[in-house]
């Protein structure tokens, strides 16, 4: 039997280098080498035991940029090729299948969540969920997915040419936001209470920021001349940042609710009627945002190189995920690195 490495968590707070059999080939899925596995809040959220849909032990990784090892006849896809990786599995006949919405698949299983992922040397894949990369790098690949859920984000949020949008959370989801709807033509702020965090955003994009806890209502004021923003994302993970959020909202404005929390998120009904308020949700990506940020990375707008700043590979990652866990002074994306 040939064996493969993978990288594995086998309950909170402990990873371990395996060693596991090859993925078959013969199951009509592509069969993919994971060449560069983005880190994402959610694998930290998997290691620490904090993530609330998930068993152990769980091979992670569902930023991926991969490989073409075998393919089936009439897929469509050659051995060689590089992708990017759509980490949704769906299955295209639950209600929200037939309306265009897979990323809310009432039965989605998301690669290194509900099933292993990419952090190990094999992998096999349906072909419906390879994103052509159009020549793209394996660094620029393992952005693609993270920067889809903003793109995603400001989809909903409908940003529009000249919208004063705030993203509330410098982390890369909320970076991905900012970086979109200022693609989109918004007039982009960000506010995060860690000063690094917030001067992050300034080295992807023109925007200005809030950081100071005692300013933001000024600030908000400032920024907006009184009346509020009319789109605001909320990419903090915080339920008392997401209640905070509905009084940074203009009137006739847009509230997108990036980030998951499991505590119950409460706002005051009559202000919410008073500004005609719109609460949205925002989950996943589809297949129209994945194709937005390739276009976007291709056409030289995306700053790849200053997103990357950390890099291990998959032994050292025993080490480095819980160092990073725990520390993430100057990280915007960590990449694992496979041979």
């Amino acid at each position: 039997m040939q064996l493969i490495d993978a990288l594995v968590c086998l309950e909170p707070g402990k990873l371990q280098l395996e060693k596991r059999p090859r993925p078959s080939s013969e199951t009509g899925d592509v069969l993919v080498r994971p060449r560069c596995v983005g880190i994402c809040g959610t694998d930290y959220h998997i290691f620490e035991g904090k993530h609330p849909f998930l068993n152990y032990p769980r091979v992670m990784g569902h930023e991926l940029a991969v490989e073409v090892v075998d393919a089936p006849a009439g897929s469509g896809v050659k051995s060689g090729e590089i992708f990017a990786v759509n980490p949704y599995l769906s299955c295209g006949h639950c209600i929200a299948c037939r309306n265009g919405k897979p990323n809310c698949c009432v039965r989605i299983s998301v690669l290194g969540v509900h099933q292993d992922g990419g952090m190990a040397g094999l992998l096999t894949i349906p072909a419906s969920n390879l994103i052509r990369a159009n020549g793209l790098t394996a660094d620029q690949c393992s952005v693609v997915e993270f920067l889809a859920i903003g793109a995603h984000a400001v989809r909903r949020g409908a940003v529009a040419e000249s919208d004063r949008v705030l993203v509330v959370g410098a982390g890369p989801i909320g970076l991905g936001a900012a970086l979109f709807a200022s693609l989109s033509g918004g007039r982009v702020s960000v506010l995060d209470l860690d000063q690094d965090r917030a001067n992050t955003a300034r080295l992807l994009m023109s925007v200005e920021t809030i950081s100071s806890k005692n300013d933001i209502a000024k600030a908000v004021e400032a920024m907006t001349n009184g009346e509020g923003f009319d789109v605001v994302f909320d990419a903090t993970g915080n339920s008392g940042a997401m209640e905070q959020g509905f009084e940074y909202v203009a009137s006739g404005g847009r509230y997108v609710l990036v980030s998951v929390v499991k505590d119950p998120i409460a706002f005051a009904d009559p202000d919410f009627h008073r500004k005609e308020m719109t609460l949205l949700g925002s989950r996943n990506a589809t297949s129209e945002d994945f194709e937005r940020v390739v276009a976007a990375i291709c056409d030289g707008v995306v700053p790849v190189d200053r997103i990357i700043t950390h890099r291990t590979n998959l032994s050292g990652a025993v080490q480095d995920i819980p160092r990073w866990a725990n520390d993430k002074s100057g990280l915007i994306k960590a990449v694992v690195e496979l041979d």
